[in-house]
This record gives C-alpha cells, sequence and structure tokens, in this order.
C-alpha cells in the first residue's frame, strides 16, 4: 500500500445505529494508513475515493501526492438501490470525519461505480449490479451528499490509478483491465480518461469473443442479451461456468486453480489445467483485438483473476498470432495497488481531465 507511517488494521462491527456504516449491520474493515499533517488549500486537498462492488464499497481519503491517509471497506447492500445510496452517504460520512483535520472547505467525492453515466440522461447504463440501471445515481448522491461529486467507470478508476502512480507509471497510453465478477476496460491516454460520448469508453467485456474455435460460437448468454460476448468467457464466473459445461463439475475457481496446481496426472488436474489454458487463449485473442485498435502500451490486469501468475507468462505469446504488426509484444502486467485501484482512482477523478 501507498504510504508511510505506520499501518495500523482492525475490524470494527458497525452497530444498526452506526450512520457511518450507513445502517449496513456487517463487519466493516477500517484501515489508517497515514496521519502525517497535510497542508492543503481546496485545490491541493485530499479527496474522497469510493469503489462501489457488487459485493464490498470502499472508500479512502488520498493526498494529492498519492498517500491514503484513513481507509474503510463495508458490504455491499444488493438488489436495494435507495440502500445503496444510504450507505455510500454513510461511508463518505465517517471518512470526512476520521479526515476532518486535513479537508479544508467542502470534501471533494469521486466514486467508482459498475456500468457508466449515459451522458445523454445522467442515468447509469450497462451496470452488471442491475438494480442500478436507469437511476438517477448521480442527482440522487448529490442531494444526500450535499455536493456534487464525480462519477466514473470502475474500470476506468482503475486504468486511471495504475497509470497515476501504479504499474503503468509513465506509460503514455494505458489499457486498463479488470477480470472479476464482470470483464471491464479502461483507456488513458496521456493521463487523461477516455469516455466517448455515449460514456463506453473502453468497454471491450460486451464485444464478442475474436477469431472463435470450434465450440464457441454462438457462445454463452450474456446478461446484456447478446450471446458469446467477452465477459462469458474471461470472467471470473465465466471461467468456472466453462469448466462446468466441459467437465459436469461445479467448483470454484480458486479450487480450479488449486486442482490446476497439484502435482498429479489426475483427470480432475488435468481438466483443472485445460480450463486455465482456453481461459488464457480467451483472453490473449481479446486482449490482441483490443492490441489492434488503440495500440497501448501497457495494459495491466485487475480484479480476482490477475492474481494468477500464468497469464503474464502464457497471455503475450498467445496473443503474439492476432497482433497485426511487426512488434507482436504485449507489455501485460499486474497491478501494483490491486483491489485498492478503484477507489484511489475514484478520488483521482478531481485531478484529471476526461476526453468525451
Amino acid at each position: 500500500m501507498c504510504g508511510g507511517g505506520g499501518a495500523v488494521a482492525m475490524s470494527v462491527i458497525g452497530a444498526s445505529g452506526d450512520p457511518a456504516a450507513g445502517g449496513v449491520k456487517a463487519v466493516a474493515d477500517v484501515e489508517t494508513v497515514d496521519r502525517e499533517a497535510v497542508e492543503a488549500t481546496p485545490d491541493t486537498a485530499p479527496t474522497i475515493g469510493i469503489d462501489l462492488g457488487g459485493t464490498k464499497i470502499e472508500g479512502i481519503v488520498l493526498t494529492a501526492d498519492g498517500r491514503t491517509l484513513v481507509k474503510r471497506r463495508i458490504p455491499s447492500p444488493r438488489e436495494d438501490y435507495r440502500a445503496t445510496i444510504e450507505a455510500i452517504a454513510g461511508l463518505v460520512g465517517w471518512l470526512k470525519a476520521e479526515a476532518a483535520s486535513q479537508l479544508p472547505g467542502p470534501a471533494r467525492v469521486g466514486i467508482a461505480i459498475p456500468g457508466s453515466l449515459a451522458p445523454a440522461t445522467g442515468r447509469v447504463q450497462n451496470a452488471n449490479s442491475t438494480w442500478l440501471n436507469g437511476q438517477p445515481l448521480q442527482s440522487d448522491l448529490t442531494a444526500r451528499l450535499g455536493t456534487p461529486p464525480r462519477l466514473a467507470n470502475d474500470a476506468n478508476c482503475f486504468a486511471l490509478s495504475e497509470a497515476e502512480d501504479g504499474a503503468a507509471a509513465g506509460a503514455r497510453s494505458v489499457f486498463g483491465v479488470i477480470l472479476g465478477t464482470g470483464c471491464g476496460g479502461g483507456i488513458v491516454l496521456g493521463g487523461r480518461l477516455i469516455d466517448g460520448p455515449r460514456g463506453i469508453g473502453g468497454e471491450w467485456g460486451h464485444n464478442p469473443l475474436p477469431w472463435p474455435r470450434d465450440g464457441e460460437t454462438p457462445g454463452p448468454l450474456c446478461w446484456c442479451g447478446n450471446s458469446g460476448c467477452l465477459e462469458t468467457w474471461i470472467s471470473g464466473p465465466a471461467l468456472a461456468a466453462d469448466h462446468r459445461r466441459v467437465t459436469g463439475a461445479d467448483i470454484s475457481v480458486e479450487d480450479i486453480v488449486a486442482s490446476a496446481r497439484r502435482k498429479s496426472d489426475a483427470p480432475d488436474v488435468r481438466a483443472a489445467r485445460s480450463t486455465l489454458s482456453r481461459h488464457a487463449s480467451r483472453l490473449a485473442r481479446g486482449l490482441a483485438s483490443i492490441v489492434n485498435v488503440i495500440d497501448p502500451e501497457a495494459i495491466v490486469l485487475g480484479g480476482g483473476l490477475s492474481n494468477l501468475p500464468h497469464l503474464y507468462a502464457e497471455v503475450p505469446e498467445l496473443a503474439r498470432p492476432f497482433i497485426f504488426a511487426a512488434d507482436r509484444r504485449i507489455d501485460l502486467r499486474p497491478p501494483r495497488f490491486g483491489d485498492a485501484s478503484g477507489a484511489r482512482g475514484a478520488a483521482r477523478l478531481w485531478r484529471t481531465h476526461r476526453e468525451r
């Protein structure tokens, strides 16, 4: 993690009357990272970043030089839009109170969300947390927080964080990928996020799997209504679903990986290794199509599957036949900040320009 000052980690049980937890009655992780005094003006003051995930909401207070002052993680309400608003507001309130001495003036809040805001309507679109879709999240949060937050897609925030001072620091063009419950992407060019006029810049997960092989068409049905989207092939749930279709074994990604690493030639071990090989091939073909379109200098993987070390060894080689260039190398990197990058990138939305 970033910053010095001696990290102190603890767990806090959020009681029913705890306004900081937004009414969420569950364990919240709290970490005080850096309490060094920060001389700040309103323009250089620390900013608050919130990462709204499907299972957790993480919040941080980030300084202009990238130090995390304090952070907290609480469970995400599911299938409940109003509870989501209250949980975010409660977390922002708690962070403001914890860092009050270092937040001159109104706090500036950035929020990473699944999906994005449709520029024409200001409402959420394309979120796999489907209860958010069609909702006026920005205006509702503005009313609840008393100040307008900046919202961006969670993969965009991940890409921004890793491009700014993470694994791709110094690279002019970066494609950030989240391989978790979904399959998100974000583009940073010259330090600027590329959103586009529809708010879907980098949204590669709902393009079809390129260069399909036998048995890969039409592909699994996606929640978006189409079949064969990249998300149905290379996300975490997609990897497990592929293993189940081929073997009949309904096991988790963690169990698939554990089986593949066993020193054995047993049928279940061979099947697990084949599943990981198919997944790596599909990821490689997907990334090759991105390289052929935007030619990023660096690609950073995030999400739970970014912890699989074989991807960094195998995917660049598997992608080579599909790259339309004399130089067929891919610079594929693991994240520096891991799952903290969503909240860090959200906090940085106040310090970057976005291209539409």
